[in-house]
């Protein structure tokens, strides 16, 4: 289970690094156009499937750890793992109703415009490398401890 929790928490941390990278160098390459059908950079295309695996890992971890928690446990330690759960849940709904808007399932998803759409984005780019960052840290401190 060591090793496992050790690769979980680098895949994590390398998602992190290329969300955070991306999100930061992409209007240095990257000339947005409203008009087109596409106006992010054609790499999202391959960080997209990452991002969802990593919320989806990140969600089972972390909940693993909250359900470690006891009346025994650190206020400290209640607030991280609930605060990891909770932002990964969170993560979660926002970026799959995202991503699956842009994927045009079905019809085409008109409810909010352009902009909130990328608002959206731009809060779960911040939000993913720290939250993927974090749980990948503690993945690989508890390995080394187990």
């Amino acid at each position: 289970m060591d090793s496992l929790k050790k690769v979980i928490g680098v895949v994590l941390i390398l998602i992190a690094v290329i969300i955070a990278l991306h999100t930061i160098l992409e209007p240095v390459y990257h000339t947005s156009d409203p008009e087109s059908d596409n106006p992010y950079s054609s790499l999202w295309g391959y960080i997209n499937p990452l991002s969802a695996i990593s919320i989806i890992l990140g969600i089972l971890f972390s909940y693993s750890r909250k359900s470690r928690i006891t009346d025994d446990s650190s206020i400290q330690e209640f607030i991280t793992a609930n605060t990891l759960f909770y932002g990964f849940m969170f993560c979660a709904i926002i970026f799959f109703w995202n991503w699956f808007g842009i994927l045009k399932v079905g019809a085409d998803f008109t409810a909010v415009s352009a902009d909130t759409r990328s608002l959206v984005w731009i809060f779960f780019d911040a939000l993913q490398p720290l939250l993927n960052g974090a749980l990948g840290a503690h993945l690989l401190r508890s390995a080394s401890n187990d």
